[in-house]
């Protein structure tokens, strides 16, 4: 696979690669990659469907769910997303790739950190531990707060992941396909986290649900931002980085968030079945693309 933007064969004459796209041409580059950036957000959707299905008092699913949501992330972050990353970034700056590729990776990292500290732990879309706030007595309205805080949250996480699917499906579709599947299996359970404490503080299952399925729309949104307004910047270097930087986000939201709470629920095995089988999944769905 490879994104190439400097390295992309062309057989147009070269005065005419300066030349605007055709309004058609551009409006098709844009509708597969768009398509999946949409269905990747929106998976929130599925999340807060499952919260009404689950068995009461079941935690075996959630640490389940929890660590195969953490197994794809790992996986698809050090098998695909960071090696493509250092590829593209190599590409612009030589010798000097390794190191931006770490910088790149590890910046990922510290946003997210940075992220999670500012967002206090009752409101974190990661975390979760919400189950546990709704099994004490609270006030209707501070669980409404709650879930509203959350759907806030999951939007301003989702924002620059809708743009670097995006901007990573325009240039490989297999590899946006990689990334929107491991962000739309890191989404379910922040569904959750938004219809639970909503569906508790008002018993309106449908109100709950469209809150958790529009908190979704981050991500296709924060595409459209990034891609319309970023697009005359966007090359082999911004694209590389933003595909490192997403991986350090994956990787730190998996080991601190989604794995330690996956253990808190149910018996331990089921994370860690959960953690494999998430691996397993991307690893063959790697093979078919």
């Amino acid at each position: 696979m490879s994104y190439g933007f400097a390295g992309r064969e062309s057989t147009a004459p070269l005065a005419s690669r300066d030349d605007p796209p055709h309004p058609r041409r551009a409006v098709e580059e844009l509708f597969w990659p768009f398509v999946l950036t949409l269905l990747a957000g929106l998976s929130t959707g599925i999340g807060s469907a499952l919260a009404f299905f689950a068995r009461p008092g079941g935690k075996g699913l959630l640490a389940f769910a929890l660590g195969f949501s953490g197994g794809v992330m790992i996986y698809v972050s050090f098998v695909e997303i960071l090696p493509q990353g250092s590829d593209l970034i190599a590409r612009a700056l030589g010798e000097a790739g390794p190191w931006a590729t770490v910088g790149a990776f590890f910046f990922g990292v510290v946003l997210i950190a940075v992220i999670d500290a500012l967002v206090p732990t009752l409101d974190n879309p990661h975390d979760a531990s919400l189950a546990e706030e709704m099994s004490t007595p609270a006030p209707e309205r501070k669980l409404q707060r709650m879930g509203v805080l959350t759907a806030l949250a999951i939007g301003i996480h989702n924002f620059p992941e809708g743009f670097a699917t995006m901007v990573a499906a325009q240039q490989d579709l297999s590899v946006g396909i990689s990334i929107a599947v491991a962000i739309a299996l890191h989404n379910i359970p922040e569904g959750i986290s938004v219809a639970v404490p909503i569906y508790y503080a008002t018993g309106n299952r449908r109100r709950a649900f469209w809150l958790s399925f529009s908190s979704g729309l981050a991500e296709p949104v924060g595409a459209l931002i990034g891609v319309l307004v970023l697009r005359p910047f966007v090359n082999d270097l911004v694209v590389g980085a933003s595909l490192a930087s997403v991986a350090g986000i994956m990787v730190f939201i998996s080991l601190d968030q989604l794995i330690p709470n996956a253990k808190k629920y149910g018996r331990e095995h089921h994370s860690v079945y959960g953690l494999i089988a998430g691996m397993a999944v991307m690893a063959v769905s790697l093979l078919l693309l």
